[in-house]
């Protein structure tokens, strides 16, 4: 039975069941305690919670999550995968344990030709929470499970909770039994792999509160609503379903493994470290896939860099299976292949996709070959002093900075006769982890409980009015003040205002949000912020200038009319440039984040190369020519699937309903969706004016552009500096670059032969220089200031020179200079000071430690410096005493 046939079987079931078939969420979960969607409730954690009112009694759902926390064992087990299928059912408050048992066992044992999913009741055991009597009894009483396939557990495998107060309660687990082969007798309780979980049913019974783990909590009583939260991991079933050992094996994973066996020219099955290379390898791949195709792109923080990893693991584990060239593009059109019938997207986006993912490989590889001539160095280094291991911080470095594996380290290390000091660097490993984890618990900690907002959400949706007016009537629903609910808030306070309606626009889809008033008798309150805090819910952020605003007061909300027009203009001037880049780049020119506000736009897209010149003048014009032809703007709200359907561009990552608001300018010439404030007709755009370009990452660009009146006065501003030009060089505007490269080119020409001049001073110094060395400690020393100098490249080649001049005899120079306003001593020292023990490094760091700055560097040659200029005659003689000591 091929995985999507499970998916549609398991759907299928719940629909005839009275359940609404919910669409996957992106893996991109709007969470901020969450980088991905890592679980199927996620996004069903608002109605869970009661912070948001469930738009349906029951429902079911394909959900697709990446989970990281067990990476390591990627390959390693049967079940664990990066990238997972989690079908679930779903109730707020309707069936409770009897439902989500009877459905359970109806579908896993009911026949394939009635639509079930045809397991042997034989092949199945439950465990339950060893308190909860009720889920036990069920067992026995709905279904042929015997006694003593029904097993009692712990909180700590079977009760559920967020490790935060809140909803909780026990779990059931249904396990499949693969047989004695797999493993040993005795049930789930052993915990082996032998049983494989398959199904969990969450029973949401109790609101707990004084957390103080995730298992040692109070209960404060039964949910006044019990709601059920089930998972069954598709990966799993399919694997069981299909006959073979692993969820690698299956039909959406196996084509990326055998591809990767292709490339290799191994065999899988004949050695187990590469099977599992070969397994992580399927894995990273599909994983990769499926975040780019939800809009995650390559970056060194945050998801991009979860992704990142990802990809560079794939292509570690096949370098260890001996390819060294690219391979993306095979594997990953394999993974296209099989996770298109599902998800129909990875093939529409795949010239994205396959950018992206190219264009990592090619960076990661080059990486490899930097990293190595890095490592290279370090090994000879290593050699040259006499030790045997490279250091703990070294391969730290190579690994935290250059992305370099640390196996690789260990590899070429071996391979020079080295080792690694792999204790140090897993302490500073453990270290950065640690930072992590503290950063994500602080994270946490700084979340705003949303529960604080339930009571306002419950009496329905904030509506806004501000598509149409400026100005809008209301009344204050609830007033928040430092996190908490209160009656009202006095003057000089900063507050939260909810009501019931608003024509202030809440930040969202790259629009900051609108400045202006909210009003009422007596009391005046200046608009902060606008938020959407839970789904749904608009919150002004307020500071209360005159009076005093109470809950149940009459409100209104007043935006500020010339912000509002302006930033109207920069959102439609935004789908302006977006149209023009895909005109001028072809349609992978994607959107991949954006920002509005009143005078300026800012727009991310997918390009692996900067622009030219002529290119950046074609977008600017075709954008502005789309102004001038005051080209419609209509805006319509209908079903996400027809809006996908006339060609609406969504931006990847973004959450959108079943409904969507659609913007036209110039019909389908941009056609997005978007919920964004924009003008009547382009006309009143007025005038688009890019001033940026730059890169934002692998394989993504960034425009940026005035708009309007901001736009008018950065070209005025130009017009003044070019007519200044013009008077000052007495040249006609249009020879004006001709003559600035004249000018330029002479300055050049005169520093150059300044520095030529300075050079040869310098150099006429050597023989005094060498001849003022001293005895020092046994070397001859020259340490002397040279004062002012041009650059550290001619005070290091004097130095060199004067060490040259000084012959075999063990000798040290230290020379200081003021450069620019900051002093800088150059160290060089020759064969016989270095075979007696002098580090140029060393005694650089000593001149650096009184010119109050660092330095270090190679033996033979190093530099120190610092902001104090007057303190080098100190620092050359801190020098000397190093060396006399």
């Amino acid at each position: 039975m091929k995985t999507a046939e499970i998916a549609q079987r398991y759907l299928d079931y719940f629909e005839k069941n009275g359940h609404t078939i919910v669409p996957s969420a992106s893996l991109v979960t709007d969470d901020p305690a969450l980088l991905f969607t890592v679980a199927g409730m996620v996004p069903f954690i608002p109605y869970l919670s009661g912070d948001v009112p469930a738009p349906y009694p029951r429902a079911a759902d394909n959900q697709k999550c990446i989970r990281l926390n067990d990476i390591e064992e990627v390959g390693k087990t049967p079940r664990h995968g990066t990238f997972f299928q989690m079908l679930g059912n779903w109730s707020f408050g309707d069936y409770f344990k009897e439902g989500a048992i009877r459905y359970a066992w109806d579908l896993l044992t009911s026949s394939e030709a009635d639509g079930g999913l045809g397991f042997d009741p034989e092949d199945l055991w439950v465990t339950v929470y060893e308190e909860d009597d009720e889920a036990h009894d069920l067992w026995l009483e709905l279904t042929d499970l015997p006694e003593e396939r029904i097993q009692r557990l712990g909180k700590d495998t079977n009760y559920w909770s967020t490790g935060l107060p809140g909803p909780a309660g026990p779990c059931s687990e249904i396990f499949f039994d693969r047989g004695p082969a797999y493993g040993v007798d005795g049930g789930p309780a052993t915990d082996d792999d032998r049983y494989v979980e398959i199904w969990n049913l969450v029973f949401m019974q109790y609101e707990i509160t004084n957390v103080r783990s995730k298992y040692d909590f109070d209960i404060v009583g039964e949910l006044p609503n019990k709601n059920i939260d089930t998972g069954m991991g598709l990966e799993r079933i399919a694997f069981i379903k299909q006959g073979v050992d692993n969820m690698y094996e299956t039909d959406q994973v196996r084509p990326v493994l055998d591809r990767a066996v292709a490339l290799s020219g191994r065999t899988y099955g004949a050695n187990h470290d590469d099977d599992v290379r070969f397994r992580v390898v399927a894995d990273h791949v599909r994983s990769s896939l499926m975040l780019m195709s939800d809009g995650v792109t390559p970056s060194n923080d945050g998801r991009g860099y979860i992704l990142r990893r990802l990809m560079r693991r794939a292509i570690r584990s096949m370098r260890q299976l001996g390819v060294e060239g690219p391979t993306f593009a095979e594997l990953f059109a394999a993974s296209r292949d099989a996770m298109k019938d599902v998800y129909p997207e990875v093939e529409a986006d795949y010239a994205r996709i396959s950018q992206y993912a190219l264009a990592e490989e090619e960076t990661f590889l080059r990486t490899l070959a930097a990293g190595s001539s890095i490592l290279e160095d370090s090994v000879a280094q290593t050699k040259r002093d006499g030790g045997t291991a490279l250091t703990g911080a070294e391969a730290f470095l190579l690994h935290d900075t250059y992305g370099f594996p640390i196996d690789l380290t260990l590899e070429i290390a071996e391979e020079a006769g080295l080792t690694v000091d792999r204790a140090a660097f897993d302490t500073l490993m453990q270290e950065q982890r640690a930072r992590a984890k503290a950063d994500a618990r602080s994270r946490k900690r700084q979340l705003a409980d949303t529960s604080v907002y339930r009571e306002f959400r419950a009496k329905g949706e904030t509506v806004f009015t501000g598509y149409t007016d400026l100005e809008t009537e209301s009344r204050v629903l609830g007033i928040l003040v430092d996190g908490m609910a209160v009656d009202r808030a006095s003057a000089g306070q900063i507050a939260e205002v909810i009501l019931a309606e608003t024509a202030l626009y809440a930040e969202s889809g790259g629009q900051v949000a609108d400045k202006g008033v909210i009003v009422g008798p007596g009391y005046e309150l200046e608009v902060l912020d606008v938020q959407k805090p839970v789904a749904g819910l608009i919150s002004h952020t307020v500071e209360v200038t005159t009076g005093e605003v109470a809950v149940d007061q009459p409100a209104t909300t007043v935006v500020d009319a010339v912000n509002r027009r302006a930033a109207r203009q920069a959102h439609s001037a935004t789908h302006l440039v977006h149209a023009a880049l895909r005109d001028t780049l072809g349609k992978t020119a994607t959107q991949a984040g954006s920002l509005n506000r009143a005078g300026y736009m800012r727009f991310d897209f997918t390009w692996g190369q900067s622009l030219s010149d002529e290119t950046k003048s074609e977008i600017e014009e075709i954008a502005n020519n789309a102004v001038r032809d005051n080209l419609e703007v209509t805006t319509r709200v209908l079903a996400l699937d027809e809006a996908k359907s006339l060609g609406a561009m969504a931006l990847f990552g973004e959450k959108y309903g079943d409904t969507v608001r659609m913007v036209d300018i110039g019909g389908p010439w941009s056609r997005e969706l978007c919920a964004g404030t924009h003008v009547s007709t382009s006309a009143e755009v007025g005038l688009i004016s890019l001033v940026g370009e730059s890169s934002v990452g692998a394989a993504n660009r960034r425009v940026e552009a005035l708009v309007g009146l901001d736009a008018f006065r950065s070209l005025a501003a130009e017009r003044a500096i070019v007519s200044q030009l013009t008077s000052t060089l007495k040249t006609p505007r249009d020879q004006l670059p001709a003559r600035i490269a004249e000018l330029t080119a002479s300055l050049k020409a005169a520093e150059k032969k300044i520095a030529s001049f300075e050079a040869k001073a310098l150099g006429d110094r050597i023989p005094a220089l060498a001849g003022s060395a001293s005895s020092i400690g046994g070397h001859l020393v020259v340490a002397e200031s040279l004062g002012a100098a041009s650059s550290a490249d001619d005070v290091r080649s004097l130095a060199l020179q004067v060490r040259e001049r000084l012959g075999a005899q063990s000798a040290v120079v230290a020379l200081g200079a003021e450069i620019g306003g900051r002093a800088v001593v150059i160290v060089a020292t020759n064969d016989a000071a270095r075979a007696a023990g002098v580090k140029a490094g060393v005694l650089a760091k000593t001149a650096a430690a009184v010119l109050g700055g660092g330095g270090g560097g190679r033996d033979d040659v190093a530099q120190g410096g610092g902001t104090d200029a007057s303190a080098l005659s100190a620092a050359l003689t801190a020098v000397k005493d190093a060396l006399s000591a």
